[in-house]
């Protein structure tokens, strides 16, 4: 007998920032949203944030979260680029103290992950330091070598990928790969999976398709593919100005490693700021009619896999 799918053991996904670089807030850019990189993931009564781009500054004033107490949120940064981490310092669950905010992230070069933000975000640059934080608020080096599991009680243990793992079916399991294709540290991408359902996230990649076997690899079957497509093929290649090597893709390469990875949706994400509603909307025709089990993020769209 089929299992009936409850609130506790559903995966959902609403996408909270969609734009790369930096926001825009003008009329013409609403549809498919000006907030910079955010994905919001609830499953196993877990709150999971990818990247803190401005997009999570919204997740911060949702009034329930506000009113829960006690309550856990694991926020995965895949680098440390302002897009994806400009909107930290106004979340407001940070200044709950009887909130635990559990932060994961790539270590730059040799600094530690919680001095660089205290540099880039806080003390410095805010009316706030750092560790004035009220939350209970953790800060942790990853690797590609780790593997993050989440029980369903909340509880978080943080393993390298050769230790004696042991996990169960309610388990969140997040493991990561690290692009080399993305200036100048590199930046991680993650799988989640839970109860036999797959999301990978690959923000800020530039793809080099059939050649990226190991990536390839890494996010084959999965449910749902979330894939940076900042630029069309104009841009990227465009002879007096071109993108290449800027660590991000195009559309078409996104499509590439969907078919390669044999992933089942795929979701364009992280788009130039200076591509409007009137431009995506014509790629998004356009590529929608080519191409089955292809979507465009759009902010505050939630959906289930």
């Amino acid at each position: 007998m089929k299992e009936i799918a409850t609130q506790e053991n559903k995966f959902k996904i609403k996408f909270r920032g969609t734009r790369g670089s930096y926001p825009v807030a003008r009329a013409n850019f609403l549809n498919y949203g000006g907030n910079t990189a955010c994905v919001e993931l609830k499953c196993a009564n877990q709150t999971i944030i990818l990247d803190a781009g401005t997009g999570i500054i919204d997740i911060g004033q949702d009034e329930k979260l506000q009113s829960e107490q006690n309550n856990q949120v694991t926020i995965l940064i895949s680098h440390l680029h302002q897009d994806h981490i400009q909107g930290l310092p106004f979340y407001k669950p940070l200044y709950n103290s009887s909130n635990t905010i559990n932060l994961f992230g790539l270590k730059p070069n040799n600094e530690n992950l919680k001095e660089a933000l205290k540099a880039v975000l806080f003390d410095k640059v805010f009316p706030l330091g750092i560790d004035e934080i009220k939350s209970n608020f953790n800060i942790q080096n990853l690797s590609p070598k780790n593997l993050i599991v989440i029980s369903q009680d909340g509880k978080i243990k943080l393993y390298n990928q050769n230790d004696d793992i042991k996990t169960n079916e309610d388990d969140i399991i997040i493991s990561i790969y690290k692009t080399p294709m993305h200036p100048k540290n590199g930046c991680l991408c993650f799988k989640i999976k839970y109860r036999e359902k797959t999301l990978v996230y690959a923000t800020d990649k530039e793809s080099q398709n059939a050649n990226d076997k190991d990536f390839i690899e890494f996010a084959k079957n999965c449910d749902c593919l979330i894939h940076d497509a900042q630029y069309t093929n104009d841009d990227y290649l465009n002879p007096k100005n071109p993108k290449q090597g800027f660590g991000h893709s195009t559309f078409e390469m996104a499509i590439d490693i969907a078919h390669l990875t044999k992933a089942k949706k795929l979701f364009f994400f992280h788009y130039d700021p200076e591509y409007d509603d009137n431009k995506l909307s014509q790629i998004e025709k356009e590529l929608t009619e080519k191409f089955n089990c292809v979507f465009f993020a759009k902010e505050n769209y939630e959906f289930e896999i």
